[in-house]
């Protein structure tokens, strides 16, 4: 604690204001960057150029529309509040606000602004067809400024942009191409391309022809473009870099490109939730702090409900949940009339609302208490549970509670220390035990909150010890061998600079059932009546090896398997007895031989178990017939420890006790059949016990044609 104190006056002293300024900067821009909400024009070229092509390749405008799907779809997935439009040039027909005097002719607003859905998925994919006009790309970028400028009046929008799709080759007019921009900068609207080729296709333009053939149409890498393109490559260069200077050649892209990124679906943003609370040290310092969840499982927010077969509506679907005695009329009990009960062994112990009440922990609320620290070594990484990790940080706007919670911070960073923190989130919550680390890093620090286990929560085992046999015991060859193996497979390398790099990042993977669960439902949307899809082929290559670690690991790999060679091994020769030798006596009589039931199957859980020495409540059946077989104990002691298991079955009132009772009476008449040599004093003990078994079961209906089927 002296040490502490230590910190907290020193830093006092050197950057107060710098502490507090931090804590408030990234406060902001957490806030900023998750309330992002964005409006988005997607304008596509239909024209009848972009579905020119090469034989054997796919159209500009299947690509365009693919990618037009991709990216809607995301959005849908994404459960965010960004509004997406449609625009589409190149149209049989016209519908625009800006389409008077024969100007912005062949430009349709297919869709205003609105959060997409699957409507739109599915009007992409019926109604998008190929347009037999051209039209000027310029004017359409036009129709979207004013799209955007009339629909996004009186609302709050962090974000404008148009994504243009198109091949661009068309003639166009650059009259008025510096008002265009100086308009997209005035408005703030940012603009990304989508082309057939990449940027840099003017190097191989070859100039042939101007109208729109196939071989000029194509624009696909190695081919030459026409004058058109050429001169649009040239305005889409001009534009981008007015607005964005040298960066904005970043925001031109190619179809296919494009296809490979928007084919990973978009990860679900959340909104932070602060959680206010005060951490104490003692009785006497508290200092106030908020957590956020850093890391915590991700679950699909929308689930799955039930619908009508036919309509497909919710609504005609109504669900009834009725309560009823367990009795030949299944008489009804009302919910009130009913209570929860625990199962203890074979009683139910009645529990009410109240006593579950009383039962819970009650506490004074919200809890960030040290109850110690300790060595950080000693926080065992197995020891770590629970679905979360909780960024700590210093309260907003409190100068004082930021010194002191970076005094604690860099203490306990530089002892090599965790504290150990009692965490309750609210009143109604149990407490946990967890450990809080520090965690420094260049715009911000804070405490890193895991949950740590109780008693309970830790699983003891016992295993055997492992036998040092020296015939087994690995050669220096053989552990060299190992190691180069497990050194070629290592996903950390060292870069130039001797900084540690990750070579398969797992925090850029998507989970793979969310991908498949989106694409699946999209196709569902869709495509109502055609069987499911297969998975897409990247999603299987982000679940394997990375092709670096697998040629790296090759020839390692054959040198382990030359040092630790595979050998077959034959099954040895059955010994043969005496009876495959010299046969079996005709003379001798059956009755004189082993007696095996040939249906008795001898497995290795029943010779793990090794011999039994009486009945139990588990599987009475297996131990009676075991009991029998081994010849432990006389028949008629096995016979009395099974009746008396069966006495207990029937006490319990339950079905399944029961049909165990039954079965145990099966296996009693079976082994006695069995067993008797002449048959009527053992019949006549049998009787005198299903007598007994008759008078238990005449009360219980359900249990008596069961034992009906039994042959007597």
């Amino acid at each position: 604690m002296i040490q502490l104190l230590s910190y907290r006056k020193s830093l006092r002293k050197m950057s107060q204001m710098q502490l507090f300024f931090s804590c408030v900067c990234f406060h902001l821009s957490l806030s900023v960057i998750l309330c992002l909400q964005s409006a988005l024009v997607l304008c596509m070229d239909v024209g009848f150029s972009m579905s020119n092509s090469e034989p054997g390749q796919e159209p500009p405008f299947e690509q365009a529309k693919k990618v037009i799907q991709k990216f809607v779809q995301r959005q849908v997935f994404a459960e965010n509040k960004d509004e997406v439009g449609l625009v589409l040039f190149g149209t049989d027909g016209t519908k625009n606000r800006l389409a008077k005097d024969g100007q912005y002719e062949n430009i349709t607003v297919h869709r205003h602004l609105m959060m997409p859905d699957f409507e739109l998925l599915e009007e992409i994919e019926s109604e998008l067809q190929p347009g037999g006009q051209q039209a000027d790309w310029l004017d359409a970028l036009v129709v979207c400024m004013d799209l955007l400028q009339q629909e996004t009046m009186g609302k709050k929008f962090e974000r404008l942009n148009i994504v243009l799709l198109t091949d661009l080759n068309v003639q166009t007019s650059a009259d008025q191409l510096d008002v265009i921009i100086n308009s997209l900068k005035k408005a703030g609207i940012t603009l990304q391309f989508f082309l057939p080729f990449p940027l840099d296709g003017e190097d191989r333009a070859d100039g042939g022809g101007d109208g729109p053939g196939p071989s000029a149409a194509s624009a696909r890498p190695g081919k030459g473009l026409s004058s058109q393109q050429t001169q649009g490559l040239e305005m889409v260069k001009n534009i981008m870099t007015s607005l964005e200077e040298e960066d904005g050649l970043e925001e031109v892209h190619t179809f296919r490109d494009a296809l490979e990124k928007l084919s990973i679906f978009k990860r679900i943003d959340r909104r932070p939730m602060a959680w206010p609370c005060q951490l104490t040290i003692g009785s006497s310092l508290t200092i106030r702090i908020v957590g956020y969840k850093a890391v915590t499982e991700e679950k699909v927010k929308k689930s799955w409900t039930i619908v009508d077969a036919q309509s497909h509506q919710r609504d005609d679907v109504k669900r009834e949940t009725v309560y009823c005695l367990n009795d030949d009329d299944e008489t009804e009990v009302q919910k009130d009339d009913t209570i929860q009960g625990f199962r203890y062994g074979s009683d139910i112990v009645p529990f009410s609302k109240v006593d579950e009440d009383q039962m819970k922990y009650k506490s004074d609320g919200k809890c960030f208490s040290v109850l110690g620290f300790t060595k950080q070594e000693l926080i065992r990484r197995h020891q770590f549970m629970g679905s979360q990790v909780v960024k700590v940080f210093a309260a907003r706007d409190d100068e004082h509670a930021a010194v002191a919670l970076s005094a604690l911070i860099r203490a306990l960073d530089s002892l090599k220390m965790a504290a150990i923190v009692r965490y309750a989130y609210d009143r109604r919550s149990n407490p946990q035990v967890g450990a809080a680390f520090p965690c420094i890093k260049e715009k911000y620090e804070c405490l890193l909150y895991v949950q740590l286990p109780f008693m309970e929560d830790l699983r003891q085992f016992t295993f055997p010890m492992l036998e040092n046999n020296k015939k087994f015991t690995p050669s220096e060859s053989q552990l060299s061998a190992a190691d180069a193996l497990i050194d070629s497979m290592m996903l950390v390398e060292k870069d130039e600079d001797g900084e540690s790099v990750d070579v398969f990042k797992v925090n850029h993977i998507p989970n793979p059932q969310f991908q498949r669960l989106f694409q699946c439902l999209h196709h569902r949307g869709v495509n109502p009546d055609d069987p499911l899809p297969p998975v897409e082929p990247w999603l299987k290559r982000a679940l394997e090896r990375p092709q670096a670690v697998s040629a790296r690991c090759q020839a390692p790999l054959q040198d382990v398997k030359t040092k630790f060679p595979l050998k077959v091994v034959v099954k040895k020769k059955e010994q043969k007895t005496s009876a495959d030798v010299f046969g079996s006596s005709a003379d001798e009589p059956d009755a004189k031989r082993v007696k095996v039931d040939e249906e008795m199957e001898f497995n290795l859980a029943e010779i793990a178990a090794g011999n039994i020495t009486s009945v139990g409540s588990v599987n009475p059946v297996r131990d009676f017939c075991a009991l029998v077989r081994q010849k432990t104990v006389s028949f008629d002691q096995a016979c009395q420890q099974l009746t008396h298991r069966i006495e207990q079955l029937l006490g319990n009132r339950s079905p399944e006790y029961y049909m165990k009772s039954i079965a145990c009476i099966q296996a009693f008449r079976d082994q006695s059949v069995s067993m008797l040599t002449d048959g009527l004093e053992w019949c006549g003990l049998l009787v005198d016990y299903c007598d007994v078994f008759i008078s238990c079961l005449d009360s219980r209906s359900d249990g008596t044609h069961s034992l009906q089927s039994i042959h007597w």
